[in-house]
């Protein structure tokens, strides 16, 4: 087998794509509030600015997940990657507020191409068996891309000013763009024909699955701005609170893989429901920190749990596709980033709401009940009609 049919090159080059999107996105993120305000931006634009990238996340997943379905794996993923390339050098150049949002946008869109694609993929190329080691492969580069993406921005600012960082990013994206074109990728259309989006929804695993990713993805991003706060006002600086930040970045690159593993040997659906229970029953002794250094024991051990619900999600995503008849991965992970962008809308902003009133351990009060009582809804949920029944129907 040549280089060009190797499903481990096409596990790389995912790898590769999800890696420069996320340097893309933590490159972005620190000096756009201070680019904005050059340019005469209000908080309320710049909150906004930020918005937009979820945006048209939401709008583009799914119809580019059915797409794919339909044309083939390669066109989006260099089509996405190319779309990386030209946000990011629109972030490079951009003269005026408008420049920034028609960047923010793009770059929303190439994020929902290039997961929900790039995962679509890697459901092609492996069984319900192998699927959570390649995820937990692909998520570990991810994780190491949150770990060095503000450091090599700062890094090249420092070395050609603002404009380096983007310029680089975008050659990375334009290099990866380059390599799915050499890439020889099966088209899906030679094994299955695609199955309407409507089909793919009323299944009932996959129905479940994408509610654990709101759940999950809801309290992941919750927790993000109101760790830091309560880390605050608990005295702790800015540095530090990046210290704790790095430090359950590194756990999680290491347990990505481990998680992928597991996933394969006792079940996606197994693991994803194991890990939002785990979630939810740490939260509330997470809530009860006092010090800096109980924090970073009990905040890595949080992470550890959180982990164990994204990783088998995305397996459990191609299981409950694969196990109910169904082919369009596309669609299914398409869904599943819809999912995720629901829970990052919601989780902020309702957990900010809740921090506010009644603290971080009110907060975990409120919010642990809740995902405990979903996990528990989403364990009943059965996987039993197929596509061949959904559309006889």
């Amino acid at each position: 087998m040549s280089l060009r049919d190797s499903r481990a090159v096409a596990v790389a080059l995912v790898t590769f794509a999800t890696f420069t999107d996320i340097v893309a996105y933590s490159i972005a993120v620190p000096v756009l509030p201070d680019l904005s305000r050059r340019l005469g931006a209000s908080p309320t634009t710049i909150g906004l600015l930020f918005a937009s990238f979820g945006l048209t996340l939401l709008i583009v997943s799914m119809p580019m997940g059915a797409m794919s379905d339909r044309i083939g794996r390669k066109a989006p993923m260099a089509g996405g990657l190319v779309a990386l390339a030209a946000a990011t050098l629109l972030f490079a150049f951009a003269r005026g507020l408008p420049g920034l949002f028609a960047a923010r946008l793009v770059q929303g869109a190439a994020d929902a191409v290039t997961w929900v694609v790039g995962f679509a993929l890697i459901a092609d190329l492996y069984g319900a068996e192998e699927r959570g080691r390649v995820t937990g492969i692909v998520m570990s580069g991810t994780g190491f891309a949150f770990m060095v993406g503000p450091s090599l921005g700062g890094w090249l600012y420092e070395m050609g000013g603002i404009r380096l960082p983007f310029v680089t990013v975008a050659a990375m994206a334009v290099a990866g763009a380059l390599a799915f074109l050499w890439l020889r990728i099966p088209s899906p259309r030679s094994a299955h024909d695609p199955v309407p989006i409507g089909v793919v929804l009323r299944v009932p695993a996959i129905g479940a699955c994408a509610a654990a990713v709101v759940a999950a993805s809801a309290t992941i991003t919750m927790l993000e701005p109101v760790m830091a706060m309560h880390l605050q006002t608990l005295g702790v600086g800015p540095a530090r609170i990046g210290l704790l930040f790095g430090i359950a970045a590194v756990a999680t690159t290491l347990l990505h893989p481990i998680y992928g593993r597991l996933a394969d040997r006792w079940g996606a659906r197994r693991l994803t429901l194991l890990g939002l229970l785990l979630t939810s029953l740490v939260l509330p002794i997470l809530a009860r920190t006092r010090t800096f250094e109980s924090a970073v024991a009990l905040f890595v051990l949080q992470v550890a749990t959180m982990a164990l619900v994204i990783t088998p999600s995305l397996a459990y995503m191609g299981e409950a596709t694969s196990d109910a008849g169904i082919k369009s991965f596309g669609v299914a992970y398409g869904l599943y980033n819809v999912a995720w962008g629901a829970g990052l809308l919601g989780g902020p902003a309702l957990g900010g709401f809740l921090f506010e009133r009644m603290g971080f351990a009110g907060l975990a009060i409120v919010w642990a009940p809740a995902v405990i009582a979903i996990t528990l809804l989403l364990a009943r949920a059965g996987s039993r009609p197929t596509a061949a029944r959904l559309l006889a129907d």
